[in-house]
């Protein structure tokens, strides 16, 4: 196993770790344990907390982008041809995959977004991992006269939904379901149909 590998699956653990129990849970302790390590095994590619956290952040980024890739949501070449309920529906179906493909890794992101207040690059490493200004405002630039300004809010419209799915009212509701994917899309429909 490569150096790149194992820094992999001790950021992965230690993802999973902060999503089942908390972020003060994470010790280089606990993720020896976690992946039934030799004591100083984790501490030996991650010397510090900070580059703990780090090799976590990084490892988020990294996925949050591959994803985005993955989900190629075009924008539109023209006004009339925007289909908010179509557009809606294509950014739910990839935040619901998120949801449930990638549950612990958005739990993780929401806890080291409150703990890292005090390291500002990597929480804006974080920040700006899991949904891009850039693209939402390619996406809005035919429906609105201000994209900067509607992408951002697009953009913090799209958190809500993330962070309401797992600690707001709609915590309850499964992703991977018809149910979470329309309730997504409702959401999203009305912002993009008010533009």
């Amino acid at each position: 196993m490569s150096t790149d590998d194992r820094r992999t699956r001790l950021a992965e653990a230690a993802i999973d770790i902060i999503a089942t129990r908390g972020i003060r849970a994470l010790t280089h302790r606990a993720l020896d344990t976690a992946l039934d390590l030799p004591t100083g095994s984790s501490s030996y590619y991650f010397n510090s907390r900070r580059a703990l956290l780090a090799g976590v952040t990084g490892r988020i980024v990294e996925r949050s982008r591959a994803d985005f890739a993955a989900a190629r949501i075009e924008p539109p070449a023209a006004r009339a041809a925007f289909d908010s309920d179509s557009i809606a529906r294509h950014i739910a179906e990839w935040v619901d995959r998120m949801l449930t493909e990638r549950g612990n890794h958005l739990i993780a992101r929401q806890a080291l977004l409150t703990e890292l207040h005090t390291e500002p690059e990597l929480r804006a490493q974080l920040a700006q991992s899991l949904f891009s200004i850039e693209r939402a405002r390619e996406l809005l630039h035919t429906i609105s006269s201000d994209p900067h300004t509607a992408a951002a809010d697009f953009v913090a419209v799209l958190e809500g939904v993330v962070f309401d799915r797992f600690t707001g009212n709609r915590s309850q509701l499964a992703p991977g379901s018809a149910a979470s994917v329309d309730q997504i899309t409702n959401v999203l429909s009305v912002y993009l149909t008010a533009r």
